[in-house]
């Protein structure tokens, strides 16, 4: 059906045509041009940002994903350069034979065209995207939400103004309207988009995969455990799940649930004494809130109730569960996780294996802190998401996992009998 949005989806396409042959070296130095460009509007941006943010309540917890500072787009920045010095995904060999009768086949990385990304109050999504899109010589259609529509148009405006320098057609980037009708034409733009990643609330997601009518790549939703077995370090747990909940509640692989072995109960205290500072809100069972009382602030210490487990709390909040086995904290983790990041602290090697082996997650630690499930921590350069299914691509996607293949065959005249 058209709409009002065809025509910015077919200059999408035209546009996408152009990028697959540009040489990489081009791109690269786009690329670095942006990041410097980035940090050169940084005072406009913010500018730009602070009316997003100023209405939003702080207490909110999509503000800190919100708000950007001189030393985040600093980061964005350096991010950009780091995705300039990868090589590029394009033209890679993924296979090759000569078959019996002599045609010489091979599958080729190539882009995927067009790429559609839905996402919410997340500016910084809008540079890490287009560098990941552009170095994988896709264009791509961003549709961000209304929370963050001025630092969006300010950061598409920096983009734009360098693909022009160079010349290159602006049409590589599109940015809709941050409103319903423009979603609804996005998932329906077949013919146009090759492929949509939504990257948001656990919402926003279902709502994308129960009305898209294109390819979608699931990212974001994180509910993540970690299970300190009874086995465990507790010098070790204190250190990594403090880090995993408290770094930086708003991201996506952020500790949501402790699962505790009964017999380390005298220990939750100590493993958990760190988030008094942070002022965490602990929703305990009955014998976690057994062991934590008088021991944890009560105004920060709260019986759980059926809602507190299976929730991506995005806030200063955990939940914890206590278990009598492994087994016991796999079921949980069954039961709950959203095939994000799940993690394990533990000495004993025959657990640890089990565990690492049993979780269906898309990230596994043992005895590390979930906030490392990031392409950058990887050392892919920015990520445009971290997969949580299992077609195509799983966890942090980055610039291989914007790519497809096609099958290149090279004959002499063969004719098939």
């Amino acid at each position: 059906m058209e709409t009002r949005y065809t025509e910015l989806f077919k200059r999408a396409l035209q546009a996408s045509r152009k990028l697959a042959q540009l040489p990489a070296a081009r791109i690269n130095q786009m690329l670095l041009s942006l990041a410097d460009a980035a940090e050169n509007a940084a005072e406009q941006i913010l500018i730009e940002n602070k009316k997003d943010i100023d209405r939003m309540d702080p207490a909110d917890p999509k503000y800190d994903r919100l708000k950007l500072t001189g030393k985040r787009i600093e980061a964005i920045a350096n991010d950009i350069r780091n995705v300039a010095a990868l090589p590029s995904p394009l033209g890679r060999i993924l296979s090759q034979e000569t078959l019996q009768n002599g045609l010489r086949i091979k599958k080729l990385s190539v882009p995927f065209g067009v790429i559609g990304i839905i996402y919410e109050a997340r500016p910084n999504v809008t540079f890490d995207v287009f560098s990941l899109c552009i170095k994988s010589g896709n264009a791509v259609v961003l549709k961000g939400g209304s929370d963050a529509d001025c630092s969006n148009k300010a950061i598409v405006s920096v983009i734009k103004s360098v693909l022009n320098t160079y010349g290159i057609d602006e049409n590589s980037l599109v940015l809709l309207p941050p409103d319903r009708e423009a979603t609804t034409a996005l998932l329906h733009a077949r013919g146009y988009v090759d492929l949509i990643i939504p990257r948001g609330s656990q919402a926003l997601i279902d709502y994308v995969r129960e009305n898209a009518i294109i390819p979608v790549i699931e990212t974001g939703a994180g509910i993540c455990h970690t299970y300190f077995d009874s086995d465990g370090d507790r010098e070790v747990g204190r250190k990594v799940i403090h880090n995993a909940k408290t770094r930086r509640v708003s991201v996506c692989n952020a500790l949501d649930c402790l699962i505790i072995h009964h017999s380390r109960l005298s220990d939750l205290p100590y493993l958990v004494g760190l988030m008094k500072d942070n002022k965490v809100v602990i929703f305990a069972d009955p014998e976690a809130f057994q062991a934590l009382e008088g021991h944890y602030p009560a105004k920060l210490l709260r019986p759980a109730v059926p809602e507190s487990f299976g929730t991506e709390f995005l806030d200063y909040k955990m939940a914890v569960k206590t278990v009598s086995s492994l087994e016991e904290a796999l079921d949980h983790i069954a039961l709950y996780s959203s095939k994000h990041s799940e993690a394990i602290i533990s000495d004993n090697r025959e657990t640890t294996s089990r565990f690492l082996l049993a979780v269906d997650a898309a990230a596994v630690y043992s005895n590390a802190s979930t906030a490392f499930t990031d392409g950058g921590q990887f050392g892919l350069g920015a990520e445009i998401g971290i997969s949580t299914q299992k077609l195509h691509a799983r966890g942090p996607m980055a610039l291989q996992e914007i790519t497809t293949y096609k099958w290149i065959v090279e004959g002499e005249g063969q004719v098939r009998e």
